[in-house]
């Protein structure tokens, strides 16, 4: 096709005021936070960071700048952003069947049951989205064979929790919180919980003489405390004393399973296996809220229709997600990857040799820096500088800041981002 010239200028000219426009309408990042703080609830204190994309263990933000993620949503895209067998996976399901409700059958769900309970040796799961709700679900599970198993009297179960715990917030969850800023005028709160301080054998087994105690709930690690890291054979102790005790060991792996510490469960590295499982997460890659609890039929049975569920617990496309999210962490051995690449990453902090570094701990890629402030500045401002240099993390309580990259990263990747975070330290000498 043959243009005379007076097209091939019109052409060019909208082609260049195209141009201008989208330009002119591109938003700053600040115009991106003031819109959501005028428009959205004021319940998080982000980073002054927009992000726009993802791959990988890498985001980038609204002005195309690069950056490492190193806090993974918290550890639930343990996969990597945007892991292509898991995107295919959903969007393949997604033009076939979204959502049924639980009042019919699907074709996918009993495959990700007989997947996920094989793979995790239990005789059953319950399917849920958050892993709040995995929580509270649970919570009511044990209550329930508290009372039509062990012959607890009706309403005076316990269940035992830790102090520093983090398990959600909602209102049951933030009953058992210690922390002031998840409870403070949220009360009345739930009773039936009592509260130990976390990695204490004495305090768990002095609450175990209590025969109305029906569950201990716990995290294998705290990671919003700041990734408190228990003594070596806490938790297979508690789990032996539980279980002498008629009591249920409830393990809450949202944060510390699919293979952040190294192992695909936190439990695993003290071969503990929980009466109940709490899993979510990194159980879908980050990529479509899953969760799930497993428990075997002496446990899961007492809950009956009617008695607990969920409008989009269970469905085809968090199912098929869910599948693909644990063949990849399997297929590419990243908790293999955590547990190596952990131990170098603490090496690699411990000898940064910054005043400001009171302290490293962490198991595989779960790991934090206790910051010891200097001339007024804290981890907040620690967290901005690495910002500056490319790499993303968040405080936790103030003067943690946990570090948690995508599990798919290298060691060279791994070694890059260690270099951006020492400079960014080297601001505060």
């Amino acid at each position: 096709m043959v243009y005379n010239k007076t097209f091939l200028f019109l052409l060019l000219n909208i082609s260049s005021n195209f141009q201008k426009v989208n330009n002119m309408t591109k938003m700053t990042t600040q115009e991106y936070i003031d819109r959501e703080s005028k428009y959205g609830a004021h319940n998080y204190h982000p980073l002054p960071v927009v992000l726009e994309r993802g791959e990988g263990i890498y985001v980038w933000d609204t002005d195309g700048k690069k950056y490492f993620d190193f806090l993974s949503a918290y550890s639930a895209v343990n996969q990597g952003h945007c892991h292509p067998k898991i995107i295919n996976t959903l969007k393949e399901q997604a033009e076939k069947l979204t959502l049924t409700s639980r009042a019919f059958y699907n074709n996918v769900l009993g495959e990700f049951e007989e997947y996920v309970t094989k793979l995790f040796g239990y005789d059953k799961i319950l399917p849920m989205n958050t892993g709040a709700e995995a929580d509270e679900t649970a919570l009511k599970l044990c209550r329930k064979w508290a009372y039509e198993k062990k012959g607890i009297p009706e309403n005076e179960a316990k269940i035992i929790v830790c102090a520093e715990n983090f398990h959600g917030r909602t209102i049951s969850i933030i009953s058992m919180s210690s922390d002031p800023d998840a409870r403070k005028n949220f009360g009345p709160y739930t009773p039936g919980f009592v509260t130990i301080p976390y990695n204490n054998i004495e305090a768990l087994a002095k609450e175990l003489e209590d025969p109305n105690v029906a569950g201990f709930l716990v995290e294998p690690i705290q990671g919003e405390a700041g990734v408190n890291v228990p003594s070596e054979g806490y938790l297979k102790k508690a789990a032996e004393m539980c279980k002498a005790n008629n009591v249920l060991f409830i393990a809450d792996e949202v944060q510390t399973g699919i293979a952040r510490t190294g192992k695909m469960l936190a439990c695993d590295h003290e071969d503990v296996h929980p009466d109940i499982l709490i899993l979510g997460k990194a159980l879908s890659g980050g990529v479509y809220p899953v969760s799930a609890v497993l428990a075997n039929d002496d446990i899961m049975l007492v809950i009956k229709p009617g008695e607990h569920g969920s409008t989009f617990g269970g469905n085809p496309i968090g199912a098929k997600v869910a599948m693909a999210a644990l063949e990849v962490v399997k297929d590419e051995k990243l908790a293999e990857n955590a547990e190596r690449l952990g131990k170098i990453f603490r090496d690699e902090f411990s000898n940064i040799g910054s005043e400001m570094i009171a302290k490293v701990r962490g198991k595989g890629l779960l790991n934090a820096v206790i910051i010891k402030p200097k001339n007024g500045k804290t981890a907040w401002d620690v967290c901005v500088a690495m910002k500056e240099h490319g790499v993303l993390a968040k405080p936790t309580h103030g003067d943690i800041i946990r570090f948690a990259p995508p599990l798919v990263i290298t060691e060279e990747e791994l070694r890059e981002a260690m270099e951006q975070i020492k400079k960014a330290f080297k601001e505060f000498e």
